[in-house]
């Protein structure tokens, strides 16, 4: 059984992605970013950057205590290696191919994480939840997220997915990061090889089932955050504790 510390975002949807391709057993808990639980003494002892996701493995392969796993990133490496599953490779490719397809799916992860993430997350800040309309924010990071945008479908040309013709964990953490804001969406009209990827994750039974999570987890989703909610998520200095 694994617990996933979960709620409605990008960097979530990606974990219920693998679990549900996967077919793992698991358990949702709750984590309300926008009332703090990431802040509680407990989650800290799991997720010390007060981050959301966070996972508990129950049942690691070792046979030994749980094992705790932050960061986005690192819980798909590790449910990807726990389970030898999307990884880059068809079942029975030999040693030498798994191994280059596994470089070209952690490239693509790192990826995800040091760029697409952060900054369409700063594109989403600054055009939707910025207090003041700061133009050179606004613009420097539309630009940048449609640089990253250009880079991927780069990538997608002659491919159905990132690292070829299987599906990976790379594909799981870059497909919430496409144009995730309602309220300001990207223009995706020239990276037709990004729309196509995306059309066909989405239409995924897994995907389906995993995107599911929100309503049921928040009924709020989607709706426009309140003062005190962006206070508590923008507004966190050093802890002094």
């Amino acid at each position: 059984m694994i617990d996933l510390y979960y709620w409605p975002t990008p960097n979530g949807h990606k974990i219920t992605l693998f679990l549900e391709e996967a077919g793992l057993e698991y358990r949702i808990v709750p984590t309300d970013i926008g009332k703090g639980a990431q802040f509680e003494p407990e989650y800290l002892r799991i997720s010390p950057n007060n981050k959301m996701p966070a996972i508990v493995d129950h049942a690691p392969a070792d046979g030994g205590a749980p094992i705790p796993v932050f960061e986005s990133g690192a819980i798909l490496s590790y449910l990807a290696n726990k389970t030898g599953r999307f990884l880059g490779s068809a079942a029975g490719a030999d040693a030498g191919t798994q191994l280059r397809q596994r470089i070209v799916v952690d490239e693509w992860l790192f990826w995800q994480m040091a760029g697409l993430g952060p900054m369409t997350g700063q594109y989403g800040h600054f055009h939707v939840y910025a207090p003041d309309a700061i133009g050179y924010a606004k613009e420097r990071y539309r630009k940048e997220a449609e640089r990253l945008l250009g880079v991927l479908d780069a990538r997608l040309e002659g491919r159905d997915f990132i690292a070829g013709d299987d599906y990976s964990i790379a594909d799981m953490a870059c497909y919430p990061w496409i144009s995730p804001y309602d309220r300001a969406p990207l223009d995706l009209a020239p990276f037709a090889n990004v729309r196509r990827w995306q059309a066909a994750i989405r239409a995924r039974p897994a995907t389906q089932r995993a995107y599911a999570w929100s309503k049921r987890v928040n009924p709020d989703a989607g709706k426009p955050m309140s003062e005190a909610e962006k206070r508590l998520l923008f507004g966190q200095g050093p802890s002094r504790a």
